[in-house]
């Protein structure tokens, strides 16, 4: 094991056995599904985020995992630009939508895998998929943060 996946294992190792089961499940997806994405890291003080993009460069980040302290979601970096004919995607902001998933099989959906296809195809920057992944530790939060149900 490298050292930048024995590092995600203690970030995820910090959260619920639930949550950190559902986090290596939909990780394992997310691999599948974008085969050749860089994976960068960042362990702040309010989530753990785990992005897929062609680079580790923040800005290009497509796609990313919010692991909260209860549950998963997945980010959309530019999912106000998306098709959402089913109102799947949740969010306020100007730029970011999200979906809560609460299994690993939610990837499976046909609506979810539809946007995701269509992130990825408006990508900016492509993914090329015959790359291999990589794991990127970014950023560290200095601050601990509880990750008690209900913390």
């Amino acid at each position: 094991m490298d050292e930048a996946q024995h590092r995600l294992d203690g970030f995820i190792d910090k959260f619920t056995p639930e949550v950190a089961a559902l986090t290596r499940a939909l990780m394992e997806r997310m691999k599948a599904r974008i085969p050749g994405a860089v994976i960068p890291v960042y362990d702040n003080y309010n989530a753990l985020a785990i992005g897929f993009g062609p680079s580790d460069r923040v800005k290009d980040v497509v796609l990313s995992l919010a692991v909260m302290p209860r549950w998963v979601t997945l980010c959309f970096m530019w999912g106000v630009r998306l098709s959402d004919p089913d109102g799947m995607l949740k969010g306020e902001g100007s730029q970011i939508r999200h979906v809560r998933l609460m299994t690993a099989e939610a990837l499976d959906d046909p609506r979810i895998d539809g946007l995701i296809a269509q992130a990825l195809a408006n990508a900016d920057r492509k993914i090329d998929p015959s790359d291999p992944y990589r794991l990127v530790i970014k950023s560290v939060s200095a601050k601990q943060r509880a990750r008690r149900p209900g913390g």
